[in-house]
């Protein structure tokens, strides 16, 4: 991924869902121009399906088409690479991944999530051997890796070390009962926010909006914010960040219309 300024990327799980027809996506929008109109009003898009299966090719060379310049997906990787009980035997599928054309998107290819189940916990040992297997360049491409762990035995300063010495990001979850990590390891910072309320036209009342918005500023310029838990007490280089956020899961109806929201907090 060509490195470019530092600017924020903001955007929702996926393009394809039924409910955001005549919500999000205007009635009577062909379903193959979907993507086309997501691009237009996000920023990023964090890919769910490659998590699941394997793309191809000529797959991410359509998405890449359908967006505009400075537009990114994050892909999630596989889950057969994150879902055993020996992560260091994950190389393989890793490369299966790296394999199956993610360079295809070129300048719009973002972050590679790996995201683990909230049974797995903390093996320092195995958990080393797996951010090891993680290439930080592939095909003439650079590769920015963030992993999201949801038990709280990751809550420790050895995996905070470990993340910030192989510059991993870990992913900062908004949720009720996945651990909640804060700690900036690497060049950019990557959340997902989880706690929306399908009510709300925007899924966030707006003073939740600004609150975000200003966390975002604190990160894209370097900072830390202040109301965000920390486990260690080492603190990373001040230099500017990118920032990924995707608005997932929870109120999925209202995703795009935060996402939105957050985007225009931001201009």
């Amino acid at each position: 991924m060509t490195k470019s300024l530092t600017k924020p990327y903001i955007g929702i799980g996926g393009w394809t869902y039924e409910p955001w027809r005549g919500v999000f996506y205007p009635k009577g929008l062909k379903h193959a121009r979907e993507l086309e109109y997501a691009g237009q009003k996000l920023t990023s898009i964090e890919v769910n399906g490659t998590f699941y299966s394997t793309q191809s090719p000529k797959t991410f060379r359509k998405w890449a088409s359908e967006v505009p310049d400075g537009f990114v997906f994050s892909l999630k990787g596989p889950r057969y690479a994150v879902n055993r009980r020996v992560l260091a035997d994950a190389g393989d599928s890793i490369n299966r991944f790296l394999d199956s054309g993610i360079t295809e998107l070129g300048p719009k290819l973002g972050p590679l999530l790996w995201q683990f189940a909230p049974h797995k916990k903390f093996d320092e040992k195995d958990f080393t051997a797996f951010i090891e297997l993680l290439p930080k360049a592939f095909d003439g491409h650079s590769l920015r890796h963030v992993v999201e762990v949801r038990n709280d035995t990751f809550k420790t300063p050895t995996f905070i070390a470990l993340a910030r010495r192989h510059h991993v990001a870990i992913c900062y979850a908004e949720h009720d009962s996945y651990s909640e990590i804060a700690e900036i390891t690497a060049d950019f910072v990557y959340a997902r926010l989880q706690k929306g309320n399908e009510k709300l036209k925007a899924g966030y009342p707006p003073k939740a909006l600004d609150a975000w918005a200003n966390r975002v500023q604190t990160w894209l310029k370097g900072g830390e914010p202040a109301d965000l838990p920390r486990i260690d007490k080492t603190k990373p280089e001040k230099t500017p960040r990118d920032v990924f956020l995707y608005f997932i899961h929870e109120a999925k109806l209202r995703a795009p219309a935060a996402a939105m929201a957050l985007i225009e907090r931001l201009k």
